[in-house]
């Protein structure tokens, strides 16, 4: 099967872009030229639109097993490809959590039946993600691991995280850390700022995740291990990442479009769709974070997509789940208010959702070369929308972007050279 897609636009760098079309194989890319001429199965007139590799994302939750009223493998995959997603990094904090060969395996197993797009599945660092016995990840990596976390919870250990990246290095996977101290935590559900001050809720300090960071790259620097940081949120914690890749130690970095674009002065009410763990922070925070994204001490964006049930978010500040979604937004938002504002370069958003992510894991995706796996995703820069949670393919709802006004759609999605999302390219 041989599918064309003829008067596209590819980027170049520095955003200069230029006539491009593509020839599709099975899953491969066949070509990539200005002008093709060769027969297809399948002609699909782009008209000018923006061809992109397939985006990706290392950090999204997708509930199953266990928790499909929240989300499943076939609802988030599709939310993921209307989003431009084509890999994505499900974490393990699932019902059973994948912390035995049995059940990554079953995971693995639903995956392949059920998914529109590449799933890794993660598998757990320590049993039911508890913090107490450590997975076998010498046997999980060689079945299909993606790399390791407990995500959600902090080791709190440092001789547990230690060992951890030990046997995570001598297998060649990484440790994906959300970072927190438990112990300085104290029960917070917001920053500890402005906002906790103003609606009288209990705060997060920043430094519950800035100090386990600090702790945690001098281990990675002693056990020779790849070790990533989920989420940064706070400017601490900037300065620690930016420290510790000067001293030559292999950490690596992720920012979600949710602290970007948002500051702890854009939650109004008790309304738990900003609700999320880290929590949007200080004004300060936030600029700090855009700079370590542009001067590389950040490496890209994930955007921690977190369903929950309506129900559930709908509790407030101190009894919702922390989380939001965000695989159906994250480009138009970050296009509309980085990249049309001069913040940033389209070329730099593009990396950071493509070809950096890639890069960091060593994965054969995130690029638009004849040869190279089909995942392309189309944009269409001109086009509008608002966002409307009502629309989402996700079964999660929970954003607190409703009501935004976002351009740069994507509207064709392909994984493998397989259409996994299509809307109407001529409309």
């Amino acid at each position: 099967m041989k599918t064309l897609l003829k008067n596209a636009k590819q980027l170049l760098s520095a955003d200069n872009m230029e006539a491009c079309e593509i020839l599709i194989n099975g899953s491969l890319i066949e070509k990539v030229d200005t002008k093709i001429t060769e027969e297809a199965d399948e002609i699909i007139d782009l008209e000018g639109k923006l061809v992109l590799p397939g985006f990706i994302d290392v950090h999204i939750h997708l509930r199953e097993p266990g928790g499909e009223h929240k989300e499943t493998i076939v609802t988030g995959t599709e939310a993921a490809a209307r989003g431009g997603y084509t890999t994505v990094c499900a974490m393990p904090n699932t019902n059973p959590v994948p912390d035995s060969k049995e059940a990554l395996k079953g995971i693995l197993d639903k995956i392949e039946t059920d998914a529109v797009v590449r799933v890794l599945p993660y598998a757990a660092i320590t049993k039911g993600l508890k913090g107490e016995e450590r997975t076998n990840i010498k046997d999980l990596s060689e079945i299909g691991a993606f790399a390791f976390t407990d995500d959600g919870v902090g080791i709190q250990t440092a001789d547990q995280m230690l060992c951890a990246m030990k046997e995570a290095a001598a297998s060649g996977k990484a440790i994906v850390a959300h970072c927190e101290d438990n112990s300085i935590v104290y029960g917070g559900v917001v920053h500890d700022g402005e906002v906790s001050t103003r609606l009288n809720l209990p705060g997060i300090p920043s430094i519950s995740e800035s100090v386990q960071i600090a702790r945690d790259v001098l281990l990675a620097e002693k056990a020779g291990c790849h070790y990533h940081v989920c989420h940064v949120s706070t400017k601490e914690s900037v300065r620690v990442i930016r420290d510790a890749k000067n001293a030559g130690i292999n950490v690596t970095a992720e920012v979600t479009p949710h602290h970007l674009l948002m500051n702890e002065e854009d939650i109004l009410a008790d309304d738990a769709n900003y609700k999320m763990n880290p929590p949007l922070r200080s004004i300060e925070d936030q600029n700090a974070l855009l700079e370590g994204l542009s001067d590389g001490t950040i490496d890209f964006i994930a955007t921690d997509h977190a369903p929950h049930a309506v129900d559930e978010k709908a509790q407030g500040f101190l009894k919702a789940p922390f989380g939001i979604v965000g695989l159906e937004t994250a480009f138009p938002l970050l296009y509309t208010n980085l990249v049309k504002t001069g913040k940033i370069t389209l070329h730099q958003l593009v990396e950071w959702m493509t070809t950096k992510p890639a890069e960091v894991f060593n994965l054969p995706y995130g690029i638009l070369e004849e040869g190279s796996v089909a995942d392309i995703t189309v944009v269409d820069l001109e086009k509008e929308a608002v966002i409307d949670r009502r629309t989402f393919y996700s079964k999660g709802k929970n954003t607190p972007f409703q009501d935004w006004n976002v351009q740069g759609i994507p509207v064709l999605t392909i994984a493998e050279g397989m259409v996994a999302y299509k809307e109407d390219i001529h409309g």
